[in-house]
């Protein structure tokens, strides 16, 4: 029995981990959960899971929650930063599963290595704002840390049994969003709504609109530089609209190993909490034959300049992804509240960038700084900029 935190449980991935829990109940025991405000759905998973503590994001959802709850509940209940970290680091909590959209995971995610807890990954910025300081901590405490992302698991499984000095590169597959084919000129008059859309995956409208815009795609570059130790040179982006391959591996000899399966996230949470093996699930195979081809394709860096900006970050390293992931959260805030056009993304992030004076080896309190300084200079270029209407 493997015992989880499950940090970010009302979350896409959350649900998903809780419903490959639900399928095993003989395999994992869910200790511990977190969400941020959405306390109804927590409250549920609370009864359905019964975990010991549980965190939300302040005293207002804390007593909201308390009040869902019966008398008798019996669940530890806590808030803030602080409740996030007792979350990920329990007694008795075998590994931690990091859901939680945002900056916010860093934290959590951090304090969980340094308690020698194994970690499943989902939440991107973890390693894009502090990839040498997180890799340092698992080698130091001897932890495995396991990627959730579909496809940086994807090359985490075509790289088993292989020899590391034989690879030559990583391909990332991107599905290229709901606006692969859209000409350039109608950008302006994208929405909220529209850029919602996914073609292919369900996820939660912050990614959504990440991947909308391919900057998820380069914030899974930044990721997999520290997953698997590459660079930037060694990372591919090839768009397959398809999204049955995951991702592959190009070795030495010229042979490239591929991942393939339905786009479902529950195929890659459940190979991170179980690995090395693998949980019987009640999935489909892909049905090949009734696709009609699979098909790959070059991005366009032109029209989706947020990928461009990721490489430039992953390339420049210290505090640059930090302020890069930073000035993306501001702005596809604003864009989703209409303060921002779908091509404004972009614009703020490489404005933010272009002011900032990089460290290059940067301790943990001065990557929360540059967070903290992107987030202030992206809203500064937000606000001065003429309403759209």
């Amino acid at each position: 029995m493997k015992s989880l935190a499950l940090l970010g449980s009302t979350g896409s991935i959350g649900t998903s981990t809780l419903n490959i829990v639900r399928q095993f109940p003989d395999r994992f025991a869910i200790k511990t959960l977190t969400a941020k405000r959405n306390v109804q759905l927590l409250a549920d998973q609370i009864q359905a899971f019964g975990p010991e503590m549980v965190a939300v994001y302040d005293h207002k959802a804390a007593e909201a929650l308390q009040s869902l709850l019966p008398p008798s509940h019996g669940v530890e209940i806590l808030h803030g930063p602080e409740g996030y970290r007792s979350a990920a680091v329990w007694t008795g909590v075998d590994m931690t599963i990091g859901a939680m959209v945002g900056a916010a995971g860093l934290a959590p995610i951090l304090a969980a290595i340094s308690a020698g807890k194994d970690v499943a990954l989902a939440n991107k910025e973890t390693l894009v704002m502090a990839g040498a300081l997180v890799i340092a901590a698992v080698k130091e405490k001897r932890t495995r840390l396991l990627p959730i992302d579909s496809e940086h698991s994807a090359i985490f499984q075509c790289l088993q049994g292989q020899r590391r000095q034989e690879l030559e590169k990583i391909l990332l597959t991107a599905s290229g969003g709901p606006f692969l084919d859209c000409p350039a000129a109608d950008f302006d008059r994208i929405t909220p709504d529209r850029a919602l859309r996914h073609p292919n995956w369900e996820m939660g409208a912050k990614i959504t609109i990440d991947s909308a815009t391919l900057m998820n795609k380069g914030l899974e570059v930044i990721e997999a530089k520290w997953l698997f130790d590459l660079s930037a040179d060694q990372i591919e982006v090839i768009v397959h609209p398809q999204s049955i391959v995951h991702s592959m591996v190009a070795f030495c000899d010229g042979s490239i190993l591929a991942q393939m399966g339905i786009p479902d996230m529950q195929q890659a949470i459940s190979y991170a909490l179980s690995y090395p093996e693998r949980l019987p699930l009640e999935q489909p195979l892909p049905r090949l034959a009734e696709m009609g081809g699979l098909t790959f394709r070059q991005p366009d860096f032109r029209r989706f300049p947020c990928l461009g900006l990721a490489f430039d970050a992953c390339r420049q390293g210290g505090t640059m992804p930090a302020v890069l992931n930073a000035a993306n959260e501001v702005a596809v805030a604003a864009f989703l509240s209409k303060k921002i056009r779908f091509t404004g993304i972009a614009a703020v992030v490489d404005a933010t960038m272009n002011v900032h004076n990089l460290i290059k080896d940067p301790a943990l309190a001065e990557i929360l700084d540059a967070d903290a300084w992107a987030r202030r200079v992206a809203q500064r270029t937000i606000a001065a900029q003429p309403d759209i209407g």
